[in-house]
């Protein structure tokens, strides 16, 4: 019974052969090797994207920070939602990378709102020399909370930026998840609503560790590179990145472990409707955060259930106070796992 996070699940076994089956010979490194080139023009192809260039770095904090670096100048600031992973989550490291660059919060939700954005970006670049210039924007698509961003929404979000001339950043730890919500392309969630940059997310759907950053500007191909390896980025036997990747794309594995990481997570919102609990946020994909009563909680941590207490604690003489907690479901968790934490509720 394991719903504290999806980078806990096991690599998938396709990722793990085909890391195995590239584990002979010799490579050319720093992402020469010939897998890698299956890599870009996988991407390209699923993109819908002939231009885009293709990058692999190992984390999720590497491929946000490094990605809105490429767009960002140290007296910007980059515009995000207050709950971003990029501003709760990733220690300053999009400051540290941008020079020291400042991020602004929107105010609202984990879904920002065109009016939220644009009072936030016209709030900026007034006060001349002494205050921050304005940045990239940053959308982090599954959210933070779970919840997924129509196309249409996406589309006024970035329309707002376009009106700033702002470039468009795309945090898709959750990518895979998303499009399976939504039942579009790539392309439509990405370029084709206004997104200049991606981080395109595979650690917490299947792969071991690797992002993929997706430039549809080439022109900022040599700067993220150079980036890249100033940041130490840059992996030696890129080979191993690049493995994991080709298979995660091939066949199409990347969408198969997202829609089943998502069903398990409707599965598991379906049950907890039944028992009663409270939704703090829709449950679009595979993150639900949801309040049920202590008594319940202390019955499925003694079972051995792992999750994290999102709000209230353990502690306390109230059986039926509702305590919040925060689940989510990855690729390998089964319906038995589910149907047995249920059963505690």
């Amino acid at each position: 019974m394991f719903f504290a996070s999806d980078n806990a699940g096991p690599v998938h076994p396709q990722v793990m052969n085909r890391i195995m089956q590239d584990n002979t010979g010799h490579a050319m490194p720093y992402g020469k090797d010939p897998v890698m080139d299956e890599v870009r023009q996988a991407i390209r192809r699923t993109f819908e994207a002939p231009e885009a260039e293709v990058f692999l770095v190992a984390t999720g904090t590497a491929a946000n920070s490094l990605a809105l670096a490429c767009y960002t100048q140290p007296f910007d600031t980059i515009f995000c939602s207050k709950v971003a992973h990029i501003h709760e989550d990733e220690c300053n490291a999009p400051e540290f990378y941008a020079g020291g660059a400042k991020l602004t919060l929107v105010p609202g939700g984990d879904k920002m709102t065109p009016k939220a954005l644009h009072a936030s970006i016209a709030g900026e670049e007034v006060r001349g020399v002494h205050g921050p210039q304005r940045g990239p924007v940053s959308i982090t698509q599954v959210t933070e909370r779970g919840e997924v961003y129509t196309l249409d929404e996406l589309r006024a979000l970035t329309a707002v930026a376009k009106e700033f001339d702002l470039p468009v950043h795309l945090d898709g730890a959750r990518f895979a998840n998303a499009i399976n919500t939504l039942d579009c392309t790539p392309a439509e969630m990405t370029w084709k609503s206004g997104v200049d940059i991606l981080s395109f997310g595979g650690t917490k759907n299947g792969c071991m560790g690797v992002e993929a950053v997706v430039l549809f500007d080439p022109d900022k191909a040599w700067e993220f590179e150079l980036r890249r390896k100033r940041g130490a980025h840059l992996f030696s036997k890129h080979r191993y990145l690049s493995s994991q990747m080709a298979a995660y794309l091939d066949g199409d594995l990347w969408m198969e472990t997202a829609a089943a990481a998502n069903a398990h997570a409707q599965r598991l919102a379906a049950g907890l409707r039944d028992k009663g609990a409270e939704f703090l946020h829709q449950p679009d994909a595979n993150m639900i955060f949801a309040a049920f009563p202590r008594a319940a909680h202390k019955r499925l941590h003694a079972a051995g259930a792992k999750y994290y207490i999102w709000e209230g604690t353990l502690e306390g003489d109230d059986p039926d106070e509702m305590i919040a907690a925060r689940l989510v479901c990855d690729w390998s968790i089964s319906d038995a796992q589910i149907d047995q934490f249920l059963s505690y509720l």
